[in-house]
């Protein structure tokens, strides 16, 4: 099994996009994805595959690619795609039953074209 996809939206980082909100209710202070991101999250799920849910244990090779040549945090950008992958139904959960591994991921630069290429492989 391999299935090959790519999100054509410059990738974002789910940790560095969060605000902090206070609970009305209870005064508690609590950790809410930002706008930005949740509008990422939804626009990236139109690229992800339809009619297949992913329960076996795969590796999910990532190649980030980038708009600016910026530092970026490679396992902030692969917890962000997981997280969308689950949501749209694609993958049945991101812990390591399902993901084994992200060997080959890595951060790349295109000014042009940013983008997430994905393969899945089967483990």
């Amino acid at each position: 099994m391999e299935i090959k996809f790519t999100v054509k939206l410059p990738p974002i980082s789910k940790k560095n996009h969060q605000q902090i909100f206070r609970n009305t209710r209870t005064g508690k202070p609590f950790v809410m994805p930002s706008k930005e991101y949740r509008e990422y999250e939804q626009s990236a799920m139109w690229f992800i595959p339809k009619g297949i849910h992913i329960t076996e244990p795969v590796n999910v090779k990532c190649l980030f690619y980038m708009p600016t040549k910026r530092r970026c945090d490679l396992t902030n950008l692969l917890e962000s795609i997981d997280d969308v992958m689950v949501k749209a139904g694609l993958l049945k959960d991101d812990d390591f039953t399902v993901i084994q591994s992200h060997d080959g991921s890595r951060v790349l630069y295109d000014k042009e074209n940013p983008r997430t290429e994905i393969v899945i492989t089967k483990v």
